[in-house]
C-alpha cells in the first residue's frame, strides 16, 4: 500500500488551490478592467499594483526553505489564505473608493495588493511543498495535474459567476461580490484543510534535509544546471503569458465595446480554454501522443499564433471572432503549462537534498518576476504605443500582442532545451488509481 496522501486528500488540496485562484482572478482581471475603463486610469496604474503583488512574492524561496525545515504545512496555508482574503476584500473597497477619492483609494490599493502577494506566496508555496512531501512519488505528477486543473476551474467558475453578479455594475455591488468571494474562498480552504495532515505519515522516511542556513540551501539548488535551465524557461514563458493578461479585458472594452460583465466572462472563457488545453495535453500523455518537450514547445508556438489572431482582431475590429480567438489562446497556454508542470514536479523531487520547498520557491519567484515585468511592461507598452500613435487604441494594443507573440516563439526554442524526452508523459498524465 502506498503511504502518504490518497486521491481524496489530494482533491481537498485542489479545493484550496481553487480558492486561491478564485480571489486572485478577480483582483488581477476584473479590478484591472474597472480601473482602466470605468475610472479612466492609465493602464500603468493597475499594472503597477499587480506588479507589486508579484514583487512581494520574491519571498517564495524563503517560505519554501521554512517549509522544508518543518513538519506541518497547514498553519502556513491557513495563514496565507487569511491574508489573501483580507487583501482581496480591501482591493475591491479601494477600487470603489477611487471613484470619489482617487488618492486615498490608491493608497489603500497599495496595501491591499501587498497583502495579496504575501497571501499567495505563503499559501501557494506551502501547498506545493505539502504535495511534494506528503504524496508518494508515483502519485506526484497526477496529483499536480489534478490540483492545477481544479485551480483553473476555480478561475473559470469564479470569473463567470462574478461577471453575472456584477451586472448592473455599481461600486457597492463590486465590494459585495469581491468580499463574498474572498470569505467563501477562505471558508472552503479552511474546511478542506481540516485535520488533513493528522495521522498521515511521510511517504519516504528521511527525505527532509538537515537544517542549514537559507543562503546555503538556495546556493545548493542553484548549482543544479537542470534547475537553472528550467528557471530560465519559466521566466521567459511566463513573461510572454503575463504581458497579455492585464490588457486583454481593457482591449475588449475599448476596441470591441464590451461592458464589465462581458469582459469578466471573456476572462472566464479564456480560463476555460486553459482548462481544455490542460485536459487535452493530459489525455495525449495517457495515450503517449508526443513527448512532454514537444507539447511544451508546441503550446508556446500555438500561443504565438493565437496572439497573432489578436493582432488581426485589433486591425479588423468587432467583425473579428474575438471569443473563439481568446478561447484558443487559453487552450494553447494550458497545453504548454501542463507539460511544464510535469517537468517541475520531477525536478522538485530530484536530488538527495530533497529541498522541494526551495526549488519550488525559486521557480515561483521566477514566475513572480516575469509576471511583475509582464504586467507592468504590457500595460506601459500599451500606454506608450497609444501616445506614439496619437491615441489610436487598436494599433496600440495590436503592437503589444505582436511583441508577446515573439516572446512565445523564443520560449518555444527554450523549451526544447529544458526537459529531456525520457519518460516525459508519465510525469504529466492525469491521475490514475
Amino acid at each position: 500500500m502506498t503511504a502518504g496522501f490518497g486521491w481524496g486528500a489530494i482533491a481537498r488540496l485542489g479545493l484550496v488551490q481553487a480558492a486561491i485562484g478564485a480571489i486572485v482572478v478577480l483582483t488581477t482581471s476584473t479590478l484591472n478592467r474597472l480601473m482602466v475603463v470605468e475610472l479612466a486610469l492609465p493602464a500603468l496604474v493597475p499594472g503597477l499594483l499587480v506588479g507589486l503583488h508579484y514583487a512581494v512574492q520574491l519571498m517564495r524561496p524563503r517560505v519554501g526553505h521554512g517549509c522544508d525545515q518543518r513538519v506541518r504545512r497547514t498553519p502556513w496555508i491557513v495563514g496565507g489564505m487569511a491574508v489573501l482574503a483580507a487583501g482581496g476584500s480591501l482591493a475591491a473597497l479601494a477600487t470603489a473608493w477611487m471613484a470619489t477619492q482617487r488618492g486615498p483609494g490608491l493608497a489603500l490599493a497599495v496595501l491591499a495588493f501587498v497583502l495579496i502577494g504575501l497571501g499567495v506566496a505563503a499559501a501557494g508555496t506551502s501547498l506545493l511543498v505539502l504535495l511534494a512531501e506528503r504524496v508518494a512519488a508515483p502519485r506526484r505528477a497526477g496529483a499536480a495535474t489534478l490540483v492545477w486543473l481544479m485551480m483553473i476551474a476555480g478561475f473559470a467558475v469564479t470569473a463567470g459567476l462574478a461577471g453575472r453578479a456584477l451586472e448592473p455594475y455599481s461600486p457597492l455591488r463590486l465590494v459585495q461580490v469581491c468580499t463574498g468571494v474572498s470569505l467563501a474562498a477562505f471558508c472552503v480552504a479552511l474546511l478542506a484543510l481540516w485535520r488533513l495532515e493528522d495521522g498521515t505519515p511521510l511517504p519516504e522516511a528521511g527525505a527532509r534535509p538537515p537544517p542549514q542556513p537559507f543562503r546555503q540551501a538556495l546556493a545548493g539548488v542553484w548549482a543544479d544546471a537542470e534547475a537553472r535551465r528550467f528557471t530560465v524557461f519559466v521566466f521567459a514563458s511566463m513573461l510572454a503569458f503575463s504581458a497579455q493578461d492585464l490588457i486583454l479585458e481593457p482591449f475588449a472594452g475599448a476596441v470591441f465595446g464590451y461592458g464589465p460583465g462581458e469582459t469578466t466572462r471573456l476572462s472566464g472563457l479564456q480560463h476555460g480554454g486553459v482548462l481544455t488545453g490542460m485536459l487535452l495535453a493530459a489525455f495525449a500523455g495517457r495515450r503517449h501522443f508526443g513527448s512532454l518537450r514537444a507539447w511544451t514547445a508546441g503550446g508556446c508556438l500555438a500561443s504565438a499564433l493565437a496572439l497573432g489572431g489578436l493582432v488581426a482582431a485589433a486591425a479588423v475590429g468587432p467583425a473579428w471572432p474575438l471569443r473563439p480567438n481568446v478561447f484558443l489562446l487559453g487552450a494553447a497556454n494550458g497545453a504548454f503549462s501542463i507539460a511544464a508542470i510535469g517537468s517541475m514536479m520531477r525536478l522538485a523531487g530530484e536530488g538527495s537534498d530533497a529541498r522541494a520547498g526551495v526549488r519550488m520557491g525559486v521557480w515561483g519567484a521566477a514566475q513572480a518576476i516575469a509576471f511583475a515585468l509582464g504586467g507592468v511592461g504590457g500595460a506601459a507598452a500599451s500606454d506608450l504605443a497609444r501616445w506614439l500613435l496619437g491615441g489610436a487604441l487598436a494599433p496600440a494594443y495590436g503592437s503589444v500582442f505582436a511583441a508577446e507573440a515573439v516572446l512565445f516563439v523564443v520560449s518555444a526554442v527554450l523549451a526544447t532545451q529544458v526537459a529531456p524526452a525520457r519518460r516525459d508523459w508519465r510525469l504529466a498524465a492525469a491521475p490514475s488509481h
